[in-house]
């Protein structure tokens, strides 16, 4: 046995959701939309597994999705892609990541990550040989600074693993610290993968920057996307690669050697998908951010610190400030403190969650609880109406003492 994978123990998802059912809970944990997606796509993609091409597709992606690929990001961020030789379809984001680090580092190179950090990131770079250098995010406002980035790069800096928007944390960074990013990229010639599979999933406004976009770093980046989560479809497992045909060529061969192509009815009612209109894009956008503000609004209401969501599915809340110490009947639970908090309230409030600790891979954060709103009001409201639980007992026990 392969002496990384052996070693994993149970992943924080798995075990929450195990946890959910046992209690019959609301699951918050997970991140997945309650609804199963855009009902014009999935009549393309039947209508194409019912009357179309069943076989093997192109290694690269159709040329319609592959134009489609292009075309949108032209629209939506203002790059000029050429689709067959900067753009290739995978099975899902994280085959691309995959494949980006077999691809681009050798046994003992250095590769950048921030943390909290998604939960497959760490394992993949270290069975492609990738040495992690980490750099630590903070709450409440997770910047990115340049003395945390200064501590990280070296001069065997080869690689950049970034998500932006950031999962776990919801935070959409700002040009200036992606300016800050790529001159350290530049100064050592690492090249940036960036993972930007959220860049549908932002709020307030807000317009996403790829990485590809900024000065210099055309030619050292490459552009990761996801249908499943532009679309709320995650178990579509379509994914976007973009790079420069240098870097594309070498990349192209670890997908050849993973999964080579991709299901061509999801291909071709992506691409579909796609063109759809901007508006279309935009109500997608305000209903996710409604839903936001409905779960931050409850949360408060309940007396939690409830942190920014500029992105993504997920909404955070800071235990720092509350004393938990009422809620327990019996001695704290072994771990972190946010891990015990999750366990507790999956156990006696029926919600389940997700310890930010768990993202973290050393000198983790304890105090942050991660919550996806990606779900009707009715699931909404019955979580919050559950929590209620929490700040009864707490009111109970502040007035017995």
């Amino acid at each position: 046995m392969n002496s990384l994978f052996a070693a994993l123990p149970t992943t924080v998802f798995e075990t929450m959701s195990r946890l959910a059912r046992e209690h019959d809970a609301v699951n918050l944990g997970q991140g997945f939309p309650d609804d199963p997606g855009p009902r014009d796509l999935r009549e393309k993609a039947a209508e194409a597994v019912l009357n179309g091409w069943n076989q093997y597709p192109p290694m690269m992606g159709t040329p319609e999705l592959r134009r489609a690929v292009a075309d949108h990001y032209r629209e939506w961020q203002g790059l000029d892609l050429d689709p067959d030789t900067e753009v290739m379809v995978t099975s899902g984001a994280t085959e691309a990541i995959a494949g980006a680090l077999l691809a681009l580092i050798e046994p003992g190179d250095e590769v950048v990550l921030f943390q909290p950090l998604y939960d497959a990131y760490l394992p993949l770079v270290r069975r492609a040989g990738g040495v992690p250098r980490l750099v630590r995010l903070v709450p409440p406002l997770w910047r990115l600074t340049e003395e945390a980035l200064a501590q990280a790069f070296t001069p065997r800096t080869r690689l950049v693993l970034f998500n932006n928007p950031h999962n776990p944390t919801g935070r959409v960074f700002d040009e200036g610290e992606l300016a800050l990013l790529a001159g350290f990229c530049a100064r050592t010639g690492a090249v940036l993968v960036s993972d930007e599979v959220w860049e549908h999933v932002i709020f307030d406004g807000r317009e996403h920057c790829s990485v590809l976009s900024l000065p210099e770093m055309r030619g050292r980046a490459v552009k990761i996307g996801s249908a499943g989560k532009i679309f709320g479809m995650t178990g579509w497992k379509v994914g976007f690669v973009c790079a420069a045909p240098e870097l594309m060529r070498v990349l192209s061969r670890a997908h050849q050697f993973l999964t080579f192509t991709t299901p061509p009815a999801l291909q071709q009612a992506v691409a579909y998908g796609l063109g759809k209109e901007r508006d279309w894009f935009l109500a997608t956008r305000a209903g996710l951010q409604r839903s936001r503000d409905r779960l931050a609004e409850g949360l408060s209401r309940l007396g939690f610190a409830v942190l920014p969501s500029a992105g993504t599915y997920f909404l955070n809340v800071d235990l720092a400030p509350l004393d938990l110490s009422p809620l327990d009947a019996a001695p704290v639970d072994a771990g972190p403190r946010d891990e015990a908090f999750c366990r507790r309230l999956v156990a006696r409030e029926g919600v389940a969650a997700i310890p930010v600790s768990a993202f973290y891979a050393g000198q983790p954060v304890d105090s942050v609880v991660r919550f996806c709103f990606a779900k009707t009001d009715a699931t909404i409201d019955r979580a919050l109406e559950r929590m209620g639980g929490v700040s009864a007992r707490k009111r109970a026990a502040g007035a017995a003492q």
